[in-house]
């Protein structure tokens, strides 16, 4: 649980910079070491998104928490695999 908490602090902490652009992210869980998030608002749409997602959000997570192996957007996935 602590590891979510800290999880849940980088992503919070991050959050202004993706609002300052007309995006969001929001936590959904953390489960089996992989990240699942939310991208909402320009973030969505936006053709860097996968940038955003691996270089600067997921690499944020495992500086501070190195377990993690993957941030994944739920809207990129199937929701009927989720």
């Amino acid at each position: 649980m602590e590891q979510e908490k800290k999880i849940i602090d980088i992503i919070e902490k991050l959050r202004p910079y993706l609002m300052s652009d007309g995006g969001d992210i929001e936590f959904v869980k953390y489960e089996d070491n992989i990240v699942y998030v939310r991208l909402t608002g320009a973030c969505a749409q936006c053709h860097m998104l996968d940038i955003t997602l691996k270089d600067g959000i997921e690499a944020a997570i495992q500086e501070e928490v190195p377990e993690v192996v993957e941030v994944v957007n739920l809207l990129s996935i199937d929701m009927d695999e989720f």
